[in-house]
């Protein structure tokens, strides 16, 4: 079997979360990921990185039994997946568990429940961790008659079932039946170490386990009632919602740009793999400015004070992505040791972008705290002195080259972008001042807001054919300009971003889906198609009133999405398989906006009921 064949496409893995942990499921049953106590912890399941030495937990299907299909309850992030042989039919349903106050309490708690339907199906279970990222294989340890301990560094799994386990050297084993009516339950619990020494777990028992799973899609659909959105789209649009609901880390607000690692955004190049299970500011003010457009608005203001509190309330100590829990050091490791999906390496750990400067940033946080106050929230002291503070650092530093959106990791570039972000900051901070009657810098403030709008009006425009520039100076286009209308800067009717739509989808098209750039950044192999940015040119057709061609860009971004309604980085269109870390939350608030944008579009089309 060769790499290709032996690591499934990424399509054919669910998505699974308690807010705190994730994990990957694939089609045939197999948890192929898997990090706990949070998402960027060491992965205690890792085959999806390496198949021979990752770890994995695994429930097959015995006696020619196949895999039939799978999706999720409705409102929830439970799988349910169906397995037949002849006339025997069963259900495995998966989830990480859900509980009142687990928002700063959660059970750490992985269970997997396979429930008989029709006659009698027996399955094999093979439980083979490997913590940190295959690095340690554990000690199976007996705690109870049917309670085992893996332990390994400083990590421990507490595993329980009503099926008989049996005790390899690094694994745990079970053959087992059901019939029509029964289940059987298998939960991994995540626990320190020091704390088995200290007190043996009891076993969880099936009551309890069938409990916390109806608990759980009892709170997953309370949260899910609260969505404001309809139409035809509505149901893919709130799943793009619950994902990104799933990558939000609750104690403190951060949202993770996606829970993998190292999933390449070039297949077959074996390059382009980076750590995305970080929180960076400008994913996360779009994913927040999501989930408020359709009706989850308390998501804004937890990141607002994530920020606020990562950065100290200093602007000068501003980072552009951040830890979880707010940590600052990330730093870039690579891991030698593992083969990686595909034979793609390195596989790294960390994310060196932490030390890039990135300028977009002031202008995604004023731009969110604008929108709060338009919500009726307006900044309290504390809030308008660090507004304050991001305004000036705009102004002191607009002229300065950055990394931009893209992370470029060549020489710093003069944006596009960048300059109008830190225009948006001037902006949006000009109307704060005015409407909330604070004091500021306002003289200076819209001195620098006019310098650059001349600087991008001679520089960042090309003149010749009458479009925007992805780098001062340079006749190329790239996909951060379809986002120029959100900083105010140009409407979306203005004939000069018609063009630039239109020379977006003509310079990068990617078989129906759009390229981010075309500008060399020095690295080897070819990216996909960047599937946020196909979302972003159907929102930019839609606000333009062309709704046919935007109905029809919608529906190839949606066309790379798996059966359960999930989206990558990237799409490889010569492949037609995704690519890029997974799922990717920039996608699914991307196309969160551009449900609602086509949406509103075909009914102003329709005219008064």
């Amino acid at each position: 079997m060769n790499r290709r064949t032996r690591y499934p496409p990424l399509s054919d893995y669910a998505f699974l979360s308690d807010c705190h942990s994730s994990a990957l499921v694939s089609r045939e049953g197999s948890i192929d990921w898997c990090c706990m106590p949070r998402f960027d912890a060491g992965a205690a399941f890792a085959r999806l990185l390496d198949w021979e030495r990752g770890g994995h937990c695994s429930i097959e299907p015995l006696d020619g039994g196949k895999f039939a299909g799978r999706s999720y309850l409705d409102g929830t992030l439970v799988l349910e997946t169906t397995v037949r042989a002849g006339g025997a039919e069963a259900t495995i349903v998966d989830c990480l568990t859900l509980r009142r106050g687990g928002a700063l309490d959660p059970h750490r708690q992985l269970i997997r429940i396979v429930e008989g339907g029709r006659a009698e199906m027996r399955f094999r279970l093979e439980l083979a961790p490997r913590f940190d990222y295959g690095g340690v294989r554990p000690w199976i340890r007996r705690e109870h008659a049917d309670v085992f301990s893996a332990i390994g560094g400083d990590d421990a799994l507490v595993v329980w079932s009503d099926a008989d386990l049996e005790a390899g050297e690094h694994e745990l084993y079970s053959e087992f039946g059901v019939r029509a009516g029964e289940r059987v339950r298998v939960s991994l619990q995540y626990a320190r170490p020091e704390e088995l020494d200290r007190e043996r777990p009891e076993p969880p028992g099936a009551e309890e386990i069938d409990k916390r799973l109806e608990q759980t899609i009892r709170i997953w659909r309370r949260w899910a009632r609260g969505a404001r959105v309809e139409g035809p789209r509505a149901p893919g649009a709130l799943r793009s919602a619950i994902v990104l609901k799933g990558l939000t880390h609750p104690p403190t607000g951060a949202i993770a740009a996606a829970p993998t690692t190292s999933l390449p955004e070039a297949l077959g190049a074996g390059t382009r793999t980076w750590d995305y299970r970080f929180s960076w500011i400008r994913d996360s003010t779009f994913s927040v400015g999501s989930l408020a457009e359709i009706g989850f608005e308390s998501a804004a203001d937890d990141f607002r004070r994530f920020v606020q509190r990562s950065a100290a309330g200093h602007v000068e100590d501003l980072q552009i992505v951040y830890g979880l829990g707010g940590e600052r050091r990330i730093g870039e490791q690579e891991l030698d040791s593992l083969e990686g999906y595909r034979g793609a390496r390195p596989v790294r750990v960390g994310n060196g972008a932490i030390s890039q400067t990135q300028l977009d940033a002031y202008g995604e946080l004023t731009s969110l705290a604008w929108r709060w106050h338009e919500r009726g929230n307006s900044p309290d002291d504390d809030l308008w002195k660090f507004i304050a503070a991001l305004c000036d650092a705009a102004a002191r530093r607009w002229r300065e080259p950055d990394s931009g959106i893209w992370e470029w990791r060549g020489r710093p570039l003069h944006f596009t972008h960048s300059k109008l972000t830190c225009w948006a900051a001037l902006d949006r901070g000009l109307k704060l001042a005015e409407d909330c009657m604070r004091d500021a810098p306002t003289s200076r403030w819209k001195r620098a807001r006019g310098q650059i709008r001349t600087a991008v009006e001679s520089k960042g425009y090309d003149r010749r054919r009458g479009v925007f520039r992805q780098v001062f100076g340079r006749n190329l286009v790239d996909g951060s300009l379809l986002l120029l209308p959100r900083t105010g800067f140009v409407d979306y009717a203005d004939e000069r971003m018609i063009r630039t739509v239109d020379a977006v989808r003509e310079d990068l098209n990617d078989r129906g889906l759009v390229r981010r750039y075309s500008l060399d950044d020095g690295m080897k192999g070819r990216e996909g198609a960047f599937l946020a940015c196909s979302f972003w040119l159907a929102e930019c057709l839609a606000r333009q009133g062309r709704t046919d061609e935007a109905r029809e860009t919608y529906d190839n971004a949606m066309a790379t999405g798996s059966d359960l309604g999930l989206f990558a980085e990237e799409y490889d269109t010569r492949r037609r398989e995704p690519c890029g870390n997974y799922p990717q939350a920039l996608t699914h608030l991307a196309h969160i906006e551009a449900a609602v944008a086509l949406t509103e579009a075909e009914r102003s089309a329709e005219g008064p009921s």
